[in-house]
């Protein structure tokens, strides 16, 4: 739903009713992953996608339908040899989509959703997917940190609910959880899905230079949130890096480690050190590469060539990491694709994020016989 909050909203601010629809479970090669959603505003028109155009059609006159009686759906699209020709996914995957209708007096809790998303502030929306009691379909519970808002038609269904929620919304993880028809374990007859919204993932490159500004136009692509940061005032600047929502002139080593200090740096964030300019990169790297536990990195990068990367872990052994601390560093960064340009460099390096992030190969395709889109 993130993707498309902007517009749900904007809708509901004025009173009129949307038709939603998220997917909230899929199987084998499903396109698009659970809370990819697509919105049928008033108009008609469509924003988003659940299955990148395999099941759209459908989905849209399911909305429209939706809207009109006002009665959530929830529908499996699958393929097999028999159903060739009927509405199914071609890549033989198997997604869920969950459609309901959305206004003011079905979701009054949206605009205080949005606003949470707009300053940064996590939070989860459970929603009931399926329920022997109709009644119960399309109820809300919205779960913050510190409280909850909305019910999902019983305290006893929301109390059994609400620490499953806040777990996967501190993962930042969205998923379909099943109880009983009031939250009772180890049973199946409610489902529901529950919708993370975590404050965007962060990509600090260091080193104010053109391959930086590359490497910040991927990283935005990606859906990072971007902090270029330089300690010469006169390379890192605003006008050349567009596509960073930051950048900051300070020593890249104590930047990290004000930011750590903060509580800044999670297991989510990228760290990307381009300077190749040992009085900058060494003493930063020491302290990126010994971080632990909530606040160590998900990727440490550092680019320079081969010449520039052995004298460089020569310098970090000489600081004093050992072997299993300097493993963690990905150097020289991205993968091979023989790429020169800043442009093609900062290709390799986001397809090496790419590639960790879901478990790639990083191989040709036509090498490889494994699932084309990543499970779960």
């Amino acid at each position: 739903m993130h993707d498309v909050l902007t517009d749900l909203v904007r809708a509901w601010e004025t009173g009129a009713t949307v038709g939603l629809a998220t997917v909230v479970g899929t199987a084998r090669s499903a396109p698009r992953q659970p809370g990819a959603a697509m919105v049928v505003l008033p108009d008609d028109t469509v924003v988003g996608s659940v299955s990148g155009g395999c099941v759209e059609g459908d989905v849209y006159e399911l909305a429209q339908a939706v809207v009109a009686d006002g009665e959530p759906a929830l529908r499996r699209y699958g393929y097999s040899d028999d159903q060739a020709f009927a509405v199914g996914l071609t890549c033989g995957g198997i997604v869920d989509v969950f459609v309901e209708p959305v206004d003011q007096r079905t979701f009054p809790e949206l605009g205080g959703i949005a606003e949470d998303v707009a300053a940064g502030r996590p939070v989860a929306v459970a929603t009931v997917v399926a329920h022997p009691d109709p009644g119960r379909i399309g109820r809300h519970l919205v779960v913050r940190p510190d409280g909850a808002e909305g019910s999902l038609g019983s305290v006893r269904a929301d109390d059994a609910v609400l620490d499953d929620a806040r777990g996967l919304l501190e993962a930042g993880r969205s998923q379909l959880l099943r109880y009983g028809p009031e939250g009772q374990r180890m049973e199946t007859e409610m489902q529901l899905f529950v919708s993370s919204f975590q404050p965007r993932a962060r990509m600090i490159v260091f080193g104010a230079i053109d391959y930086a500004a590359a490497v910040a136009r991927q990283g935005a692509f990606l859906g990072y949130r971007v902090t270029v940061c330089d300690a010469r005032p006169v390379f890192a600047t605003d006008a050349r890096f567009p596509a960073a929502e930051e950048v900051v002139v300070a020593w890249p080593h104590r930047y990290l480690k004000a930011e750590v200090d903060a509580g800044r740096i999670d297991n989510r964030t990228v760290i990307c050190v381009l300077t190749h300019d040992p009085k900058f990169d060494v003493p930063l790297l020491d302290v990126a590469l010994r971080l632990e536990g909530s606040q160590r990195p998900f990727y440490i990068g550092a680019m320079g060539s081969r010449r520039t990367h052995d004298e460089r872990m020569e310098r970090l052994r000489e600081a004093g990491l050992d072997p299993e601390l300097l493993a963690r560093l990905h150097s020289p960064i991205g993968l091979d694709l023989r790429g020169r340009t800043p442009e093609e460099t900062a290709v390799a390096v986001a397809a090496e994020l790419v590639a960790l992030r879901w478990g790639g190969t990083g191989k040709p395709l036509t090498e490889t016989d494994q699932s084309i889109h990543a499970e779960g």
